[in-house]
């Protein structure tokens, strides 16, 4: 580690350090995804802290010789022991050092002393600051990649599923009937903020703090708005103080919330499963194979759902790596490096991406059984709030009188082990007369024993919602489009982020070959 926070390595380095924090580093190995994310360039080569510091070395050769910041017989030379550095760093297996004072020595080796003269107007400060934003940049846009295929099967998931009738369960106990779809659409609902917060965040970080010097400025007349443009940020940072002071530690700490938002939303739909799955006769199973089950070592009835625990682990273990920068900023003066190792705050970000692919594996395995579904919902009371719900309706009776009829009718049959589709129509009357006697409303039960029956089917429940946002076919199918769409719009925003960037360092590379060839 250096005095910057940042390894002089790869910035996947850092992930094990990262663990360290949070001292959970066999879980850490379950919260990223085999293979990694790594941005990098068509040649396979990494955009990690050495291939920014070079990016920003040929803007500033380029830039400050164009502007009269430096010799322009003087740049060409500096420039081709800049590409001899690089080209070095690009070797398989070499080093690629992380930091301005490690990366500039090879510089002094290369093209001599006179090499620093590019550094007018610059320091570690804002050169460090700019190579994390853009990092982080890059590792937002795998995350954001990642969120929308997982959203996607979500989405396709309750395509499949829209006239499948389900318990849905509040405070932990059987509540209403729904389409399952409904409730899917719900989940990516919560996933769809997740992808607005990345969005909102992306435009915060997407800034250049390039030539903000340590924090305030310098008296060379350095062009920010270029050299912002050659590095791909839609913006500079205003302010010079906020540029490595402030902003440089906000931007994990929003980046960590966001993972941390991914998530519990992972972790809340996973939990929702296993709490039906431990049933005897579940109504969702996961496919077996792979590692979706695994048989218990002594019990040989048991399948138990190792996709759903690993995902559930790697969502906590994204909340424990995602707290570090909160923890890391509480409680220090501004423009500390605790907070800024480009490693650990990368490995937040490999962690969200490893709990959403989880996700969308867990997703994949489900297995939803429709009759079974049904008849856990005709098990139960879950549809006697229609009940109460037609008397007020239809016959004008106050909802808590027609509640207080439905809570009798429910605890009358329990009382008697009587699930809905065989109470008797004669108990329901009984039951009604007694509840209302002495009050304003008719004396007899005004549904009739059809009426009764229909008001306690859940498929019929469904269908006749007539809300906007409710579980009715044609709702579903209005939010199935607009979701579809939803995700459509962020494949191409974040393919056209990513091909803005592509653009800017394209065009930088053609300019810094133009110099060389002068």
């Amino acid at each position: 580690m250096n005095h910057q926070g940042q390894s002089d390595t790869r910035p996947r380095g850092g992930v094990l350090r990262a663990c360290g924090l949070a001292g959970l580093a066999m879980a850490c190995a379950l919260a990223l995804p085999a293979g990694g994310t790594a941005a990098g360039t068509d040649d396979g080569v990494p955009r990690d802290a050495f291939f920014w510091l070079g990016e920003i070395n040929k803007a500033s050769i380029v830039i400050n010789s164009d502007e009269g910041l430096l010799d322009r017989e003087l740049a060409p030379r500096i420039g081709r022991a800049l590409q001899a550095v690089i080209g070095n760093g690009n070797a398989p297996g070499a080093k690629r050092p992380g930091t301005v004072i490690t990366f500039e020595p090879l510089l002094i080796e290369q093209g001599g002393i006179e090499v620093t003269l590019i550094h007018a107007g610059r320091s570690s400060q804002d050169m460090h600051a700019t190579y994390r934003a853009a990092m982080l940049r890059d590792g937002m846009l795998d995350l954001a990649e990642q969120l929308n295929r997982t959203t996607e099967t979500l989405v396709e998931l309750a395509a499949r599923h829209v006239d499948t009738i389900v318990p849905n369960y509040t405070n932990g106990v059987a509540a209403q009937p729904n389409s399952y779809a409904h409730y899917l659409l719900g989940h990516a609902a919560g996933l769809d903020r997740d992808a607005q917060r990345i969005r909102e965040a992306y435009a915060r970080i997407d800034r250049s703090a390039m030539g903000t010097t340590v924090l305030n400025g310098t008296g060379w007349p350095l062009n920010r708005k270029r050299m912002a443009d050659y590095l791909g940020f839609a913006a500079v940072v205003d302010n010079a103080y906020d540029a490595s002071q402030i902003s440089s530690m906000d931007e994990p700490v929003e980046v960590g919330s966001i993972v941390t938002a991914i998530a519990l939303h992972a972790g809340n739909f996973v939990e929702d499963v296993m709490t039906q799955y431990a049933q005897s006769r579940p109504w969702i199973l996961l496919e077996e194979g792979g590692d979706n089950t695994y048989v218990s070592s002594a019990m040989p009835q048991k399948r138990n759902p190792g996709i759903l625990n690993s995902t559930r682990s790697s969502a906590s273990q994204a909340i424990a790596l995602a707290l570090g920068p909160v923890l890391q900023t509480h409680n220090i003066t501004p423009g500390m490096s605790d907070p800024k190792d480009a490693d650990e705050n990368a490995a937040v970000i490999e962690a969200g991406i490893g709990t959403l692919a989880r996700l969308d594996r867990v997703l994949k395995a489900l297995r939803v059984d429709p009759e079974r579904a049904l008849e856990e919902l005709n098990s139960d009371w879950t549809a006697s709030q229609e009940i109460a719900d037609i008397l007020m309706r239809d016959h004008g009776l106050p909802f808590r009188e027609g509640h207080h009829v439905a809570s009798e009718i429910v605890s009358h049959a329990r009382a008697r082990g009587i699930g809905p589709l065989d109470f008797p129509y004669t108990e329901a009357q009984r039951i009604y007369a007694e509840t209302v006697a002495g009050t304003d409303a008719p004396p007899q039960l005004p549904l009739t024993e059809a009426q009764f029956r229909a008001a306690l089917d859940p498929v019929a429940i469904v269908r006749n919602r007539a809300t906007s946002g409710g579980p009715q076919p044609a709702e579903v199918q209005r939010m199935l489009t607009e979701a579809r769409a939803r995700i459509a719009a962020q494949d191409r925003w974040i393919a056209g982020k990513r091909g803005h960037i592509a653009e800017a360092l394209s065009r930088l590379d053609s300019d810094f070959s133009a110099l060389l060839a002068r």
